[in-house]
């Protein structure tokens, strides 16, 4: 079964754990110096929020976690198929989590990505990526790829 994922970048973060804690009746499932996550089930989200350098404030972007390859498979070949650039990024380390990841924006820039987690890290993670889509570039911070546009 498939998660919704919403990233969100954040000015003070215990201020929004407190809040999203509220909001959720959940305390987060991993807080670290600067990031914190809720695996929810009602509604099926995982959702997460970050502060510091490697956060842009707002929605940073929008993703679709599986479960396991062939769920994986299934929504690749709906990125390829919803006829935009897909930046394949493969096996990755980000948001403190070991993931094969694939990303895509909207007509409008909104960036997605899907991914499976395979494991967790002790980092937050850098994530080599294009300026543009198939281009190749210098490494920029996780989570979203610069220029999937």
């Amino acid at each position: 079964m498939k998660r919704l994922h919403v990233h969100v970048g954040v000015n003070n973060l215990d201020q929004s754990i407190g809040f999203y804690s509220t909001l959720f009746a959940a305390a987060p499932s991993a807080i670290e110096d600067d990031y914190a996550k809720w695996m929810l089930d009602d509604p099926r989200v995982n959702f997460a929020i970050s502060s510091g350098n490697h956060a842009r404030k707002g929605i940073e972007h929008l993703g679709i976690q599986v479960e396991n390859g062939e769920e994986l498979a299934e929504v690749y070949r709906r990125l390829k198929a919803a006829d935009r650039p897909v930046l394949e990024e493969g096996a990755t380390t980000c948001c403190y989590a070991k993931s094969e990841k694939s990303w895509i924006a909207d007509p409008d820039g909104v960036v997605w990505e899907a991914f499976l987690t395979n494991g967790e890290a002790t980092v937050y993670g850098d994530s080599p990526a294009p300026d543009t889509i198939g281009a190749p570039s210098a490494e920029v911070k996780c989570c979203a790829p610069a220029g999937v546009q």
